[in-house]
């Protein structure tokens, strides 16, 4: 028993490793890193079976002294934990690797390698101890099994629990010495045969491990490239407040020498200075203003601004923002004189810094007279709501720096899909109007997919002739989108030229446009965005699509990938301008997935084939030795696959992609490790119920197996429509839904692996370690994959995919019953 709660504790800090990595990392770099945290997290898990697979022997499987020398061993690897899970995040932050600079320099390949296999390290050390523990309980696997995965899920639910009353750098230093209360825990089991004057050693170590981790060494070292490392260089920059959370950490920085000029798209016309304000950083990036009244400066500017037009088309309109931020569209309807501000902001912690700047609440932007604040997601206040509005705006919600790098090409956003214009549209009045603003890329990117998504958006919605319901300008370096629920009226597209033309912004696009009208003002070497809006409109959009050099196709729920704008066949072409240029062109952030794809493929090789030396002389048992390979490997691949989809899909249904990951891998860990405990006992009743109701001998493991495929494409068609109605309930009542749909698929996915494993003890035990091994490879390859398919293909595709290799694995294990 003490064994089995030990795995359970450095179970639970493995995960909270992973998912605090996941937090790191957005600060440090972005936060589309996370699938490769998670990657590396199971490389390490991978290559603690192969290691156990290699050193068995010299454990002494056959030995008298066996279960002292696997208990030693199991402490000793549960107190390495402790050391690596701090000191190799504290070295990986001093490897110079930067993502932005792999289009020229490759050492950073390299760097990236040592990266990934520092950080690897950690989950080797828990690998390890929890497969000594599986070696160890033979004829009860299931158990031990069931104690890793209910660990698991309670510390991914703990961990994120926890960020919110301490900073991320102390949550390392007590996540990482969780190893040693493991390892004094597993001492305590009196069949290991441990010394126990030796134990309370090892709680007086984890204390100690708490004080003697200096924080400079840990605190998080942002990208150079990040927006506020950039602005931290400027003399006379302080920073005046900081707040941290699981949902990001915010920084309001001030100044004085060269003060803030953030005014996305301003006209080149504005003759006044902009008011003092104040830079608000999350994550050290996407930075939004906030101006200072009293400060001085115009707020003039505010009517310079493209994202200013739909106020020049409607008549002191009700006004929805999704994504306040800061607070300068509050400032700019306010200012336009509109009749009500509705503003939506998912992270409270930025509406309480705001308010906290301020001597007089009342300065607050959030406190302004008329404004209304909802601090929940966006897409589920438009869920939830039921009253219209004449306005609903999206501002640009990153930083142009972080646009033109690329970066969030792997990240899914589910603000900028056609589902989410529609219901944008859905909840406008009759003459309402829908104005989303973006930065320019040229070649056009963002705003060729802006406009897509819209006219795919008024199509669903029952628009025969959508060109009439649309407009679009430019600025040097922001575009403006305006979508009519009705077609836009005369006196509108008039109030839309008078507007450019006094502002010097470019017509981009309106019903009607003549070519002379586009390209007046911000030159460039052709009208893209005129031409890229009419070949949509077109017949030949398709045509289009192929032939762009970049992808430009709307975004759904289902690939929610609105910033990924690559292509493969446009990167030989991409890469030859890389020295004069281009390299801003290149999506990095995808092309980074992919290199960690490549990176686990390779080692997921090594890390299966290694021990086939070991297994040699297997002679008869080599066709078992394949089957134990399709059958493990399949499990850990169509395992991280559901996973990773039941992440996206309940990102969008809870509004933020860290609670989704806490909860789907909490709900996932805990419910598979109760369907793992209970394997053993259900075995018999579904062996019965399968000759029962399908007139065949079908295994437990087949049963479960052709259940949870059964199961998962039911969700493929049930899952979105079911979760669409419920989006508009608050949070504390999701989060019971979640779980009950999480539930009967994890509960089955749990029974295959310590079945399977059981199976492999009675033929060989050896197989053991290296089908944990195996099962680690296959899911670090799964955990790189699959972004990039849903990327490609969706996740429905990838939905339909698990179920088939859960198919073949049924498949293997009927072979392995034979041997």
């Amino acid at each position: 028993m003490p064994l089995r709660l030990a795995v359970s504790v450095l179970a639970a800090a493995a995960i909270g490793y992973e998912i605090l990595l996941i937090r790191l990392f957005s600060i440090i770099q972005w936060h589309h890193f996370a699938f490769m945290v998670i990657s590396l997290a199971l490389l390490g898990y991978g290559a603690s079976g192969t290691f156990l697979t290699l050193v068995s022997r010299r454990l002494g499987l056959d030995d008298l002294h066996r279960e002292r020398r696997l208990g030693v061993a199991f402490m000793v690897s549960a107190a390495l934990f402790s050391l690596l899970a701090v000191g190799a995040f504290a070295l990986a932050q001093r490897v110079p690797f930067n993502p932005l600079e792999m289009a020229w320099d490759p050492r950073q390949f390299w760097r990236l390698w040592v990266v990934y296999l520092l950080l690897a390290l950690p989950f080797f050390s828990a690998g390890t101890a929890i497969g000594l523990a599986l070696m160890r309980a033979r004829g009860k696997i299931h158990r031990v099994y069931r104690a890793d995965l209910v660990g698991a899920g309670v510390g991914a639910l703990g961990i994120v629990a926890i960020l919110f009353v301490a900073p991320a750098t102390t949550v390392l230093v007590l996540v990482g010495s969780l190893g040693l209360v493991a390892a004094g825990i597993a001492g305590l089991d009196r069949s290991l045969g441990v010394t126990r004057k030796w134990i309370p050693l090892f709680g007086i170590a984890a204390v100690l491990f708490v004080w003697i981790w200096p924080q400079s060494w840990l605190a998080p070292q942002p990208s150079e490239y990040k927006g506020l490392s950039k602005t931290m260089l400027v003399p006379a920059t302080r920073i005046l407040a900081e707040d941290s959370s699981p949902l990001g950490r915010l920084t309001v920085v001030a100044s004085s020498r060269i003060p803030f000029r953030h005014a996305p798209g301003l006209s080149l016309a504005f003759p006044d200075e902009l008011p003092e304000q104040l830079g608000l950083f999350t994550d050290g990036d996407s930075m939004s203003a906030i101006d200072l009244p009293g400060s001085g400066g115009e707020v003039s500017y505010l009517e310079y601004l493209p994202s200013a037009l739909p106020y020049h088309l409607l008549d002191r309109p009700r006004v929805l923002i999704l994504g306040a931020g800061g607070g300068g569209e509050i400032s700019s309807a306010l200012h336009h004189g509109v009749r009500r501000v509705d503003a939506v902001e998912f992270n409270p912690q930025v509406v309480r810094l705001v308010d906290g700047l301020f001597d007089n609440p009342e300065q607050s932007p959030y406190r302004r007279p008329g404004v209304r604040v909802h601090v929940e997601d966006a897409r589920s206040f438009l869920a939830r709501g039921r009253d219209l509005f004449e306005l609903i705006l999206v501002p640009p919600l990153d930083s142009s720096t972080v646009a033109a790098a690329g970066s969030q090409s792997a990240s899914a956003s589910f603000l900028y899909t056609v589902e989410s214009f529609g219901e944008a549209l859905s909840r406008l009045e009759q003459e309402g109007l829908l104005a989303v603003s973006r930065w320019l890329k040229v070649p056009p990117r963002d705003s060729l997919k802006l406009f897509a998504t819209a006219v795919v958006a008024l199509e669903r919605s029952g628009v025969d002739a959508p060109a009439e319901h649309l407009a679009m300008i430019r600025s040097w370096s922001t575009v403006t989108l305006v979508v009519g629920r009705r077609p836009l009226a005369p006196r509108q597209l008039e109030a839309l030229r008078t507007f450019s033309r006094e502002r010097s912004f470019d017509l981009a696009f309106y019903p009607g446009i003549e070519q002379q009208e586009t390209n007046r003002y911000n030159r460039l070497e052709a009208p893209y965005l005129a031409m890229g809006a009419e070949a949509i409109l077109g017949a030949d959009r398709e045509e289009f699509y192929d032939r762009y050099k970049f992808n430009v196709r709307p975004a759904t729920d289902d690939r929610p990938f609105f910033f990924n704008f690559f292509k493969w066949s446009v990167l030989p072409e991409l890469l030859e301008l890389r020295g004069r240029g281009g390299t801003p062109l290149v999506e990095w952030g995808y092309l980074i997935g992919v290199a960690t794809l490549v990176q686990a493929l390779v080692a997921a090789v090594v890390l299966i084939l290694l021990p086939l030396g070991a297994l040699g002389g297997a002679g008869q048992q080599a066709g078992g030795s394949v089957r134990v390979v399709v059958y493990f490997g399949a499990l850990g691949l169509a395992f991280l696959m559901l996973e990773v989809v039941f992440i996206q899909k309940l990102t969008l249904f809870l509004g933020h992609p860290l609670y989704a990951v806490a909860l789907v891998l909490a709900a996932f860990l805990v419910f598979a490790g109760l369907g793992s405990g209970s394997s053993a006992g259900l075995e018999q009743a579904m062996r019965r119920r399968a000759r029962v109701l399908l007139g065949t001998e079908l295994s437990a493991i087949e049963v479960s197996i052709l259940s949870l495929a059964a199961l998962s494409l039911t969700y493929l068609l049930l899952l979105p429509p079911v979760l669409r109605s419920a989006i508009q309930l608050p949070v504390f009542l999701k989060v019971p839904i979640a779980l009950a749909l999480l539930a009967p698929p994890a509960f089955l996915m749990g029974m295959p692996f310590p079945l399977g494993l059981a199976r492999a003890a009675d033929l060989k035990p050896v197989w053991v370690p290296w089908a944990w091994g195996i099962n680690g490879s296959a899911s670090v390859v799964s955990a790189a994959l699959t972004p990039i398919l849903a990327i490609h293909l969706g996740f429905g595709a990838v939905t339909t995919l698990a179920a088939a290799l859960y198919l073949v694995a049924a498949a293997s294990f009927r072979g392995l019953q034979k041997e």
